[in-house]
Parts: C-alpha cells; structure tokens; sequence
C-alpha cells in the first residue's frame, strides 16, 4: 500500500457537494486517511472564472501510479467533467501530486505534479498534511515551497478538515 496525496478542487455549481462527493468516490481508489481544511482559492491561468474551492486528502492504495490516474478521471467523468479549455473552469478536478516518495516522468503522468512547487492553492492545504515532507524533486519541505510560491497568496481557509465527511481529519 501507497500513501498518496491528491488535489481536489471545483468552482462550478455547488462546489463544497462535488468536492465532498469526489471524497466519497475515492473508496474505489484506496482508503481517504486524511483530509485538509477547505480553502477558497482564486483562478489561475485563465481569471476570469469563479473562485475555486481547494483541498488536499491523503489516501492509502494499492494501485500502481498510473491505476491511480486512470481511477480519477473515471471518478471526474462520474461526477459530471467533460472536457474544457486548459485552467478553465470545472465542476471537479483531482490530480496525483505525491504517491508515496516515487518520481514518475511519463507523457501522462508527472509526480511530484510538475506545477507542485508553484501553487499555493495546493501547497497551503499540503502544508496543513505534511508539513516536513520532502519533496522529493527539488528537495524541499512542503513549508519551504509555500514560501517561495507566495505563502498564502489569495488562499483562504473556510472550514476545518472536517468539511469532507468521511470521517477523517488534518
């Protein structure tokens, strides 16, 4: 078994709902041990969309790295994406960004995620998680990227690591 630490987010119709339900769907992935606080986080790439609302959740499995993906986005099509412009807006959205200390660098799959150390809508709920982890690229804490990426730049905490509903916390 595999820890590994997915990104949740959504900005489009009841955003809490979708993210509480991607939550519930991870049971087909592994078992969710954890999950971080609800931040409402602004776009980035493309601005002029709704805000999103972020979390992180750490989750015991045992499927392969790309299992894992291949898992996500069949719970991401279940849960109503379709496919959009690149940083637009969307109904769900999880992404792998650590499993366990692998590095995997394939056309379709990248872990550490490859904009990890650059967003703090991720790194601030990472950071609530795992503060001292080491990322295994650039070989630096989860705290560490925070800082160069801005710390908690347009970030805000919402609710507690309870939002989720599966019965685990931060």
């Amino acid at each position: 078994m595999t820890l590994a630490y997915l990104g949740l987010g959504s900005n489009l119709g009841d955003r809490r709902a979708k993210l509480r339900d991607a939550v519930q769907e991870l049971r087909w992935a592994g078992t969710v041990r954890q999950t971080s606080s609800l931040y409402e986080t602004e776009p980035i790439g493309f601005s002029q969309q709704p805000r999103f609302l972020n979390a992180v959740c750490a989750v015991e499995t045992g499927l392969s790295p790309h299992a894992l993906l291949r898992c996500l986005k069949r719970i991401e099509r279940r849960l109503g994406r379709r496919p959009a412009r690149q940083f637009g807006p969307r109904c769900i959205d999880i992404d792998i960004l650590l499993y366990g200390d692998q590095t995997v660098r394939t056309r379709g799959l990248m872990i550490p995620h490859s904009r990890l150390g650059e967003r703090a809508f991720v790194l601030v709920p990472l950071r609530e998680l795992i503060p001292e982890l080491l990322h295994p690229v650039p070989g630096s804490t989860v705290t560490m990227l925070g800082a160069l990426a801005g710390e908690d730049a347009g970030v805000e905490r919402i609710e507690g690591p309870d939002w989720s509903g599966a019965g685990v916390s931060g």
